[in-house]
């Protein structure tokens, strides 16, 4: 209804009733609602559109509940065969704690260089513009999708006592980094570092760029902005993505047992000693997956609030 009909209105609401031989004009708003109807609304003003999960397909609830039951399964199934009656025994046994111990210093070291290499990284990716940028972000993420054994062939041959850059690090300062400690971290290093710039470089993509542009106009250089006004900001991103690159390094196996070895005490993480202790010693190799299975498990409850919660 439009400001000239609200008189013809109002005359006719005193009158009793519309005047005779007058139309009484409708607004569009008012002839879509006479069309379609009005939807029904839910909680807080919310169009509803029926129940949710009223007349589930048929064809689509039974795969639906078979790939439920293959993912739980074989978690269910690792709990029913645990030996929980020697359990302390095989956990405190020299060689499952060895390979613990190592698996946790390898994994934060290796976080912790994928948190200096990877938030000024990510910020990059996020803040600056650069020819081949889309390129570098292929790249970057190219080891979420490469076969982590091929990761390790890649680490031997550039970083090798013959590789590209390997044979430079063992003749000039005598580093050699295969088959050693450093080379578990550096292994973790690459297959975990894209999962801290990928969440990373989301949380700054998300972050308003400009507190860091009022802070360059105040005075402060671009590394002093960084520094005091968006990494702050971004806190809860960087814990997220390290959360998620140390669980990803402590479960590593391919590129470490390719780059690294299997040697007990120097290279033998978790994953690798529950791939040896399955041949000789099924119950310590339960226990270790128990205590693999306990961190995920740990880490999906720390990150519960980031990715899981639904609107």
């Amino acid at each position: 209804m439009t400001s000239g009909d609200e008189p013809d209105a109002a005359a006719d609401t005193l009158e009793g009733g519309p005047r005779p031989g007058r139309v009484r004009k409708t607004s569009r708003r008012e002839d879509r609602r006479g069309e379609t109807g009005s939807r029904p609304r839910g909680p807080r003003g919310r169009t509803s559109y029926g129940p949710r999960g009223r007349g589930v397909p048929l064809p689509l609830l039974l795969p639906a509940l078979l790939g439920l039951a293959f993912l739980l399964l074989p978690l269910l199934a690792l709990l029913v065969r645990a030996p929980w009656s020697t359990l302390p025994d095989q956990l405190t046994s020299a060689e499952v704690w060895q390979a613990l111990r190592l698996s946790l210093l390898c994994a934060t070291s290796a976080t912790l260089v994928c948190l200096v290499i990877g938030v000024p990284l990510a910020w990059l990716l996020a803040r600056t513009d650069f020819p081949g940028r889309r390129l570098v972000r292929a790249l970057v993420t190219l080891p979420l999708v490469l076969p982590p054994v091929v990761g390790g062939v890649a680490l031997l041959l550039a970083l090798g006592r013959n590789g590209i850059v390997g044979q430079w690090l063992d003749a000039w300062f005598g580093i050699t980094l295969p088959f050693t400690t450093t080379g578990v971290v550096v292994a973790e290093t690459f297959v975990a570092l894209p999962f801290l710039v990928i969440s990373v470089e989301g949380t700054l993509r998300a972050a308003d760029p400009r507190y860091e542009e009022a802070a360059t106009t105040l005075g402060a250089s671009r590394f002093t902005a960084f520094r005091l006004v968006t990494l702050p900001l971004i806190t809860p991103g960087i814990a997220a993505g390290a959360v998620l690159a140390w669980a990803r390094a402590l479960g590593e196996f391919g590129a470490t047992i390719t780059f690294a070895g299997n040697f007990p005490g120097r290279t033998q993480t978790m994953p690798l000693a529950v791939y040896l202790a399955l041949q000789n010693n099924p119950e310590a190799a339960i226990a270790l997956s128990l205590v693999l299975l306990t961190v995920s498990i740990a880490v999906l409850a720390g990150l519960r609030e980031r990715w899981m919660t639904t609107s």
